[in-house]
This record gives C-alpha cells, structure tokens and sequence, in this order.
C-alpha cells in the first residue's frame, strides 16, 4: 500500500485526471441510469386466473378449482397453493421455492393445466407473474365537457391510445371504462315459432352463412389460383337481407340436429318440441336429403305430394308455408316406393320458402360500457401505463406527461388528469438524497472545522463525499442495478460513513503536522501518516462490507429488496477507502506543501482541553474496573429489558404516509350491478365534499375486472388523491372512510394499501384448516369475538362472513324415474344461457362490430318460480319440478379459500397498538388454549408470520456478521485477545439503539433491525481507531496502561468526528426533514442511539476490557515460565 500511496503523492496531475476521469464516468451514469420506485423484485408466484360466468364459489371450487389444484400439485418446486373461489372466478397463487427460474415455471404451469376438462362456460385460465414492473407507472383519467362517452371513447381509441403506446418504453396501455358497440340480434320469438324457427336453427345458418373462407391454390387454365369462398354477409344491411330458409321440421341446415336432444334450446321450435324433449330425439333437416326424424323419432321412408299434409300434420311442416309449394307428382326416374325416396326432392326443385333476418329479428348497434368510471362527478375514461422491463420508468413518465400536455393544447374540452405517477415519487427521492447529500457535507465540514479549525483540511475530508458517492453510481450501473428508493436511501444513509475514512486519514496528518517534535516533513509527513492509518481505515472498511455480506442469506421479499440497499452500501465504501488513501494524502500534501503556521504547532506532551478531561476519566476508570463495568453492564440488561418486556413494540416495516388512497368497496352477495352504482354516486359526493380536507381528485371505475376481483365484478375502486402538504393525511383518510362507511352502510369499506413501494405492518391474520366449512365455521366465530373482545383489534372480520343465500333442489329419484326423467334435465331447464357467442363480425359505417344473439335471462322471484318451472317428459307429460324435487332454502358463502387442498378460514383484523408482535402473540397464546375440533389447525398469518420470519433470518444474518468481524479482526491484528475486546464495544450498541427507540416511541421494525445491522460495522471502527493506537504504542516500549492513556488522548479527535459526522448525516431522517420510505425514522434513530452509546462506552469499556485480557494473558504466561 505504501507504494500505492507514493504514487498518488508523486502523480498529482495524473491522478487528478483519472478522478475527472471517473466522477464523469459516475456523473454520467447517474443521469442515465434506469430508474424505478423499487427494485425490480424477482418473486416467486404465479397466478392462475379462470373466469366461469354465473356459477358460485361451490361450483366453482368443484367444477374449476380442485382440478386445477389436483393438477399442480405435481409441479416442481411448488413450495404452496392458495385458491380463492369466488362468484364468476377462481383465483389460484402458487408460491415456488425462492431462486426458481420463473419462465421455466410458467411453461410448466401451462402444460399441467392444459388437458384439464373445464366447464365449456369456463373460460381457458390466464397465467400471470407477480412483478413490480407489472404495476402502471402512471395513470390518467380522460373527461370531456360537451363530448358523449362514444366520442370520448373514439379519441381514446383513436388518438390517445396509439400516441401513448408508441412512446419508448411502453409495455402496453391499459383502457378501461369506454364505450363499447356491438350488434345485437333481438329474435321475435312468437314470429319464429309460428315459422317454425329455433335459435339454433337461425344462428347455425348465420355461422355458415356469413364467413369468407379461403379454400387454398387450385390449378386454372395452367396456372394456379386461390379460391375463396365468400358468403357475401360483411355489412349490417347484408345481415338484415340474410334470407333464412324455412326447413320442415325446424332442422339445422345440412342433416343436422334441429333441436339437439338435451340441450339448452331443446323444443324451441314447435315440430322438435317433444322430439327435443326426448333422451336421443332429433328433428333432422328431411330437405337436404336422409331419413327425418318424426316428433318420436319415427322413420319417414318416403313423402309424395300428398306427403305434404301427413308432414304438416307430423309437424315437419310449418302451416305458415304449406300451401304455398305446389309439389309435383313424383320425382322424374324415381322408381316407385323405392326406400328413402320421398317427394323433398321435388320441395328443393321447387325452391324453399325463405324469410330475411331482419324480419325475425331487430338487429341494431348498441352501445354500452362494460364498467363504469367516473372522475371528479363527470364520466370519464381510465387510462394506465405499464413500462417495458427496462425502461426507465422516469422517462416514461415524462414522455406520457408530455403527450398529456400536447392533447390538452390541441384538443380544446379534454381534460387528462394524472391520477398516480411513480415518475414524481422517483425524482423526489433523487432530490432527497441531494438535499441529505448536501445536508451530510455541510454538517461534515462543520464537525471537521470545529475540531480542526482548519478549512483546507476540510476541504479534503468533505471531497470524499461526492467522490465516494459517483464511483458507487458507476458501480451500480456496471452492476445492472437501478436507482431505486434502496439505493437512494444506502447512499444517504452512506454519507456519514464515507467522510469517517478520509477523517481519520486527514486528522492523523494534521496532527502530525502541528507537532513540535514531528522529524518528518513534506511527502514523506504525509505518506507515513497516511500508511500509519491505512491498517485501521482497511479493518474498519472490510469489517462493514462483512457485516452486510449475509444479508444475501436472507431470503424473501426482505431480502431482495434490502440486497441493493447492502451492495450500494459496499461499494460506496469501498471508494471511500480509495479515496482515502489517494485522494487525500495527494490533497493533504498540494494544499499543506508550505506546512502549517507557528501558531498552530503544540507540545505532544500536552493534550487538548477535552483530551485532558478524557484521560483522567479513563483513568479513574481503569483503576475501578469492577464498578464501571457492572455499571455498563447494568444498562445493557436494562435495554434488553425494555424488548423483552415489550415496552419498545415490534412490527414488520414502518407504514409510510400516502398522500393517495385507494379505497375498494364490496358489496353484500346478491347486491345487483345497478344497486352498487348508485351507492358509488352516494360515496362519490362524500369523497367529493372533502375537497376542504386536502383532497384533489376522485376516480372509480365499478364493474368489470379490477386488480382484486377476476372476472366480472360487481364492486368498485376508488382512488382519491390528495394534496401533497396534507397534514395529519392518516386521520383524514380514516375519518373519510368512516363517513362513506356513514352513507352507504350495506357492504364492506376499506383502505387498499396498493403504492408501488408500500407494504402493510399492523395487519394480522389467523388461518383456522378443516376439512369442511362446518368444522372451520365455528371455531373461526369464536376467534374473532376474542379480537373483538380483545380492544386492540379493529376491522375484525372472518372470510365466511358474507354469504350468499342459496336454494338447493333436492330430487326426488324415484318421481323422476315415474317421468323418465333424470336430475340432469332439471339443471338444464333451470340453467341460464349465460354465453354470448359471437355469430359473425359486420361493418358498420367503416367500424367492425361483433354480433351477438340476446340471451333472454333466467329470474327467478321466488322459490315458487323454480317450483313452478315446467318439465317435459319423454312421453310428452309436463310436470313441474316442484312436484318431482324439493326446494330448500339455506346460506353458501360468497368466497371459498383452500390451501393445498385443505379448506381455510381467515380471521384478520388490524392492530391499533404500536407493539404488533406483542398484540399478536398475546393473542395467540389465547388462542392455543381454545377447545376445537381434533382435526382443525390455526397457524398464524399476515404480519405475525412476516415478522416471525424475516426477524430470524436478520438475527441470523447478524450473527454471521459478528462472527465474519471477529474473523477479520483476528487476520488484521493477528491474534485473538485485542479483536476480542474490540467486539465488546458491539453489545453497548444496544443501549443507546433500544433506548432511542422507546423515547422515540418507534417500535422495532425491519427498517430498525438494518440500523442495528449497520452499527456493527460502525461501532467496531471506532474500537478499531483506538486498539491499534494502544498496539503502537505498546510496541514502542509503553506499558499498557499508559499506552492506553495515550492512545485515548491521541484518538478521542478523529472517534468523534467520525461519529458526530455519521449521526449529522441521519439527523434529516430523525427529524423528517426528508422522507426517505423503507429507509426511515427506524434506521435513523437506531443508528444515532446506538452510535452515541456506544462511541462513549467504547471509549471506557473497551480499554478496560484490552488491558484486564493483556494482565490476564502475562499472568499465564509469568505461571506457565
């Protein structure tokens, strides 16, 4: 190292060049450097989503859940599967192993569920991976005065929309709220009946119909051509002229089923009734050639002319028509009673009778909107921004931004709000750690100047700061990591750790400097001094790197999202130690080439004011050991005393203030589409009346899909934003949801904590595993009336509380089978068509349309309506299904939730106390002493597992770090008795860290724990200063004691100007000067209590400590002689 320092000292120009060189690297890596809210977190889910319209949460778990839970069961690396089956959907999260490869995942996925029969209602299941850059980087919200939502709808679609995904970076742009056209078909069904038509009829002929299908190349007249086949049905005139043949007996075009035996739509059309009726009955086309089928399926050899009346009376066909075909005699070369000849043959020479489409049915364009969305009282539409994975979510933003402003300069009336903006919390966090970067330099400078009274000097510790700072931003880009809030808030947190280097270094030549009796001079003063602190600077630099390697052993979320935290940490480290040791000492030596002034040179053997106050108090305390050290001891216990006795609480991470709510609101099973929208209206003029309480904009949407209901919906979201110097923001968000609580009383009211960066903390949850419903219910009853009763819970609510009321039909077997009926028949007689298959696509005014059939909807008003429903049997007797079932009435409830195949209830509810792990597992010990059920089991959930697990995993890495200190101590000093009274200096840490917290009134969170996890490496440092000051000093002939006296005069300097330095740069987080996120008051507070406590009690405790282990080990050496 001695030469790596010469160099600098003897290259001045060129060292200067390669530090441009390198700042501008950093410089220009900051500035183009992606930028996100949060890192990029590889987590190991996947969901799978699959919509199945109209059925309940019971069907939906036996037609749709279990066997797709049966299937991925077998899955490699699935670690667990929850499932949620709701109304319409079923919501599978399967969790892998952590380090999974994703895409690997999602390909086998795919391939398990791909040959699971599913209901044919059921649509094919979506797969989906959790990603935070799957989450809108901003959102709008388009409005218009004087523009319908059809015309807002067509300049989204047509000019927004296209504008915004050709921007570079955008995934994809996400519209919700529009209107939407179609075609709809409106039969007359009393006219089609008397025509003898079906449904099905009809619609098979338009499928066939209107198509335009390619054939392939056919060789023509020598060369080869393409053949296409064209129906000629593209526009909506052509479809109402579609002319519909009138087919005896009400059969589908080309010998196919008329009224299909057992279908939905069987006995639509008066000759298939009872055909349709039937178990195998058919009404077959008899004009396209074959055997029809009569109303009992009889054969029909053949039909002459006079066949004709026997068909109308068969009801093969319609009266409407049966005079109006003149029938030849006989078909020409036919021989007389040959089997299957019969007189359709002369019917197709004649031509069949037709009617048009339009004359059946009302055909029309309609428009509507699949879910409704208001902003600020005005019908609007939703507009969100997904970015490309590496995308710079700040460029994309602006660049959205910019369009923003360009649409409302050329289009006079439109107004797009920007709801959400990821963009501004980013570059907000950029200006935070500036100001806190500025913050820290100033507070530096102020600390060095007032100890060294000296600007140069100054100068040159503070140029660390900035150069540390660049370097870890070119080490950063190198790395392919992003500046996040994690990196921001490391380099923040940085900044009073970088300058500790450079202090040291700058203080050790200054001093040297200022002595009368110093020999060296010039280079030679500033390349001893700086190697003479080269070895502490290094112990104390590795050692901090050390303590933040095993957080790449802790897994979880937690775990990636503070890894970029510890690496920017590192690597800003590791450039100050470079800078220190050649940066500064060329510094030191071009600014102080002339030395220092007479003035500033002292006597060695006289020690400055607070030196001198130092020294006598070390050493009373070397001569009363005893009672120092159980007095120090004393307070460590003390502060132990105040976590294990909860009066300093736990909890997860520190929930951060939003000046943004999203408030989701579920209504009541059974509460129709309708109903919620004009409870949204009543909510609406709530949120809107609180304008005087800081809030600026309201959007909702209610109805289709949203990020918490798959499939169609019934509830709604509400995203309220509020201005950003809102005060006391949490009260005014809670009193807001007590009032819309207030006005619309039926359904559920609640705050979805969903920011791109936030994570809930006071949450708690208790999952009650049963085999059944029945077993689970009242055990899951009793545990939240014990949170009820317990006051420190609130919103307690289980996931079997809502139910739906539910009728079952129970068939009577025996009355059925009289009937030569089955309970199949029932559902089908009962059931809803519920799809709406698209018949063709038309053109209407140069916009294509789908065209979709009108299903006539199933309402039942009562239990008597499905008692009274008709039911015909084979032999042509109509019952009705109360007199072949019962009809009971019970509850179902709304959701179902399974966790590998075992049903759970959640109980949850929110803890109001600070002390979250202490409410949590006071009540789960309350819990355990609960009489149930020998096969129902309660685990805990939400944030008692959360903290249970990431608390381990942190104390684990912690105790590696310790381990790893110890280790490079022992290399450094190169024997184990001095690192062993250096690492005495860690447990009174703890003092001042715990202490902090509880004056603070802040509990022990995540956030805390890395401040805790940050203080060994940096309390360790200053144990490092003195120690190998006292070596030194021993190997120049000073007995340890006044080695030790010296040493603590020598060192005090630079031990406080490194901790005062660190505990300026965090005074901005304690003061909330600047947020600054995850990276918070916590961390702030621990780091400063911590540092304080123990920089005072290092300097008493550790000498005592280093000098009893040197007695000790002369004692044992003096016996073993």
């Amino acid at each position: 190292m001695r030469s790596v320092i010469r160099f600098s000292l003897d290259n001045k120009f060129a060292l200067l060049l390669m530090t441009l060189i390198v700042a501008a690297a950093g410089i220009y890596s900051g500035l183009n450097m992606k930028r996100e809210s949060i890192p990029d977190i590889s987590l190991p889910y996947l969901s799978v989503t699959t919509v199945y319209p109209g059925a309940s949460p019971e069907t939906v778990v036996e037609r749709v859940t279990a066997p797709l839970e049966q299937r991925l069961k077998s899955v490699r690396s699935v670690e667990n599967i929850l499932s949620t089956s709701m109304e319409n959907a079923s919501s599978l999260i399967i969790e892998f192993d952590y380090g999974t490869d994703m895409d690997r995942a999602v390909g086998e996925v795919r391939e398990a569920i791909s040959d699971v029969r599913l209901p044919e209602e059921a649509a094919e299941p979506r797969i989906e991976r959790f990603s935070f850059n799957s989450i809108p980087v901003i959102s709008l919200s388009a409005s218009a005065d004087g523009m319908s939502m059809e015309e807002l709808t067509r300049l989204v679609e047509e000019a927004i929309r296209p504008a915004l995904e050709g921007l570079e970076g955008v995934a994809s742009v996400q519209v919700y709220g529009q209107h939407v056209k179609d075609v709809r078909l409106r039969y007359d069904e009393a006219k089609m009946a008397e025509l003898g038509l079906s449904r099905d009829t009809v619609e098979a002929f338009i499928r066939a119909s209107a198509l335009r299908a390619p054939l392939g190349l056919f060789t023509i007249d020598g060369t080869e051509k393409a053949v296409v086949v064209d129906g000629g049905v593209a526009t909506l005139e052509e479809l109402k002229n579609l002319e519909i043949p009138l087919v005896p007996g009400g059969g589908a075009p080309g010998g196919q089923a008329g009224a299909a035996a057992g279908g939905p739509h069987a006995g639509a059309s008066p000759g298939g009734a009872e055909t349709g009726a039937a178990p195998g009955g058919a009404g077959t086309g008899a004009v396209f050639g074959g055997t029809g089928a009569g109303p009992l399926g009889t054969d029909v050899p053949g039909m002459d002319a006079s066949g004709a009346d026997a068909a109308l009376e068969g009801g093969m066909m319609p009266e409407a028509f049966a005079g109006e075909v003149d029938l030849p005699d006989a078909t020409p070369g036919a021989p007389a009673g040959a089997p299957g000849a019969f007189a359709g043959n002369a019917l197709i020479a004649a031509g069949l009778p037709t009617v048009k489409l339009g004359d059946i049915a009302a055909i029309e364009t309609v428009g509507y909107t699949e879910s409704i969305s208001r902003t600020n009282g005005k019908e609007s539409i939703g507009i969100q921004i997904v970015k490309d994975n590496d995308a710079n979510t700040v460029e994309v933003v602006n660049a959205v931004k910019a369009e923003v402003e360009r649409f409302a300069e050329e289009l006079e009336g439109l107004e797009l709000i920007v709801m959400q903006d990821q963009g501004e919390l980013i570059e907000s966090s950029v200006r935070t750690m500036l100001d806190k970067a500025i913050y820290g330099a100033v507070f530096a400078a102020l600390v060095i100047l007032m100890f060294l009274r000296n600007i140069r000097s100054t100068l040159i510790a503070c140029v660390s700061i900035p150069l540390s700072l660049v370097i870890a931003l070119l080490l950063l880009d190198q790395f392919d990591i992003t500046l996040n809030i994690m990196t921001l808030g490391a380099m923040t947190v940085a900044i009073g750790r970088v300058v500790d280097d450079s202090i040291v270094v700058i203080e050790n030549t200054y001093r040297r400097m200022t002595l009368k009796g110093e020999k060296l001079k010039g280079k030679e003063l500033v390349l001893e001094s700086t190697r003479e602190m080269f070895k502490p600077i290094l112990s104390s630099t590795i050692v901090t790197v050390a303590v933040f390697l095993p957080l790449g052993l802790v897994t979880g979320m937690v775990g990636e999202l503070f890894l970029p935290f510890a690496l920017t940490i590192v690597f800003a480290l590791l450039a100050s130690l470079l800078v220190a040791v050649t940066v500064v000492p060329a510094l030191g030596h071009f600014l102080f080439r002339r030395g220092v002034k007479e003035s500033r040179l002292h006597d060695a053997s006289r020690p400055g004011g607070m030196a001198a106050v130092y020294r006598r108090a070390l050493d009373w305390s070397l001569r009363h050991k005893l009672v120092t050290f159980l007095a120090a001891t004393a307070l460590f216990f003390g502060s132990v005393a105040l976590l294990v006795f909860r009066v300093v609480g736990v909890s997860f991470l520190p929930e951060e203030e939003q000046k943004y709510a999203i408030i989701s609101y579920t209504p009541e099973p059974g509460a129709t589409l309708d109903l919620v929208a004009e409870r949204a209206l009543a909510a609406e003029k709530v949120i809107l009346e609180a304008r005087n309480e800081g809030v600026l904009d309201l959007q909702y949407s209610v109805g289709g899909e949203n990020p918490l209901q798959p499939g169609p919906s019934r509830s709604g979201l509400f995203f309220v934003r509020y201005d950003n110097d809102t005060k006391d923001f949490e009260a005014k968000k809670e009193a807001l949801l007590e009032r819309l609580r207030e006005a619309v009383p039926a359904g559920e009211w609640a705050d979805v904590f969903m920011s791109a960066h936030g994570f809930g903390s006071s949450q708690f949850s208790l999952g009650v595993y049963g085999d059944s419903l029945e077993e689970i219910r009242p055990v899951a009853e009793r545990i939240a009336e014990l949170m009820r009763e317990d006051g420190r819970f609130e919103r307690v609510e289980t996931s079997v509380a809502k139910t739906y009321d539910q009728y079952t039909i129970k068939a009577d077997q025996a009355k059925l089978a009289k009937y030569g009926l089955t309970p199949g028949q029932i559902v089908m007689a009962l059931t809803p068509v519920r799809e709406r298959p698209v018949l063709t696509k038309v053109s209407v005014d140069g916009e294509v349309y789908n065209v979709y059939a009108e299903v006539p909807e199933a309402e039942f008003r009562s239990a008597d309506d499905i008692r009274n429903t008709p039911l015909v049997s084979p032999l042509g007797v109509e019952v009705t299904v109360g007199e072949v079932a019962e009809v009971e009435e019970g509850t179902s409830p709304d959701t179902i939730t399974r966790e590998n195949g075992r049903t759970v209830v959640t109980v949850s509810g929110r803890i109001t106390a600070k002390d979250v792990g202490g409410v949590s597992d006071a009540f789960l010990k309350k819990v355990e002493d609960m009489d149930k059920p020998a096969s129902v089991e309660i685990k805990a959930g939400g944030v008692t597992e959360q903290i249970n697990e990431t608390f381990f995993q942190i104390g684990l890495a912690m105790l590696a770090a310790i381990a790893i200190v110890y280790l490079v101590l022992v290399l450094t000093f190169g024997g184990a008795l001095a690192p062993f009274a250096i690492m005495f200096s860690l447990p009174f840490a703890v003092i001042g860290g715990v202490a902090a917290l509880w004056i603070a009134g802040e509990p022990l969170n995540v956030s805390a724990m890395m401040g805790a996890l940050m203080l060994i490496g940096i309390v360790v440092t200053n144990a490092i200063v003195l120690v190998d000051r006292v070596i030194r000093m021993e190997k120049g002939g000073l007995s340890t004691r006044e080695a030790l006296l010296e040493a603590a005069g020598t060192r005090l300097r630079p031990i406080l100007m490194t901790a005062l330095a660190t505990v300026g740069a965090l005074l901005p987080l304690v003061f909330g000067l600047e947020g600054a996120g995850i990276i918070s008051f916590g961390l702030g507070i621990t780091v400063i209590g911590g540092l304080i406590s123990s920089t005072l009690l290092t300097l008493v405790i550790v000498p005592i400590v280093y000098e009893t282990l040197m007695n000790l080990r002369r004692r044992a050496l003096g016996s073993a002689e």
